[in-house]
């Protein structure tokens, strides 16, 4: 299932995110597009656009190459 590999691939980043005060939240996938929700320290830093694209949004990508995009949701 397409949510269960997202997942696998947000455990990759998880553990980086939570070492400093955030967390990351798998909201819903559409048309190719991820959406998820950045938290605790996670939503107000920022840097996190950069960590969106640079981190999170590169290593879904890696692991499910049909996904065009990582969105954060409020």
């Amino acid at each position: 299932m397409e949510r269960d590999r997202v997942e696998v691939a947000l455990e990759k980043v998880r553990a980086g995110l939570r070492s400093e005060g955030g967390d990351i939240e798998l909201v819903d996938i559409k048309d190719n597009v991820v959406y998820i929700k950045l938290k605790g320290a996670c939503s107000s830093c920022p840097m996190s656009s950069l960590t969106m694209k640079n981190w999170i949004e590169s290593t879904i990508k890696n692991e499910m190459p049909e996904i065009t995009s990582v969105q954060a949701v409020q």
